[in-house]
């Protein structure tokens, strides 16, 4: 396990972007699409169009995985 980000490739609006986060995030990440049921690449782009535009994607993502699992307890 390596607490460097990992890039990787999502599609937003039909354009393809990176988005470096750590393995720890991604498969949080993926973990929650699972468990709304819906593709990655939807809910990043439920987050891109939320956020703040002073806020990068990365840490956008960031702080909702957070929320997301502060909400389950």
């Amino acid at each position: 396990m390596s607490g460097r980000p990992v890039k990787r490739s999502l599609t937003l609006k039909g354009h393809r972007t990176s988005v470096s986060l750590e393995d720890e995030f991604w498969r949080a990440f993926r973990q929650i699409a699972a468990e709304k049921e819906m593709p990655i690449n939807v809910l990043a782009a439920q987050i891109d169009v939320a956020r703040d535009p002073e806020t990068g994607l990365a840490s956008a993502i960031r702080v909702f995985i957070l929320k997301w699992y502060q909400n389950k307890t």
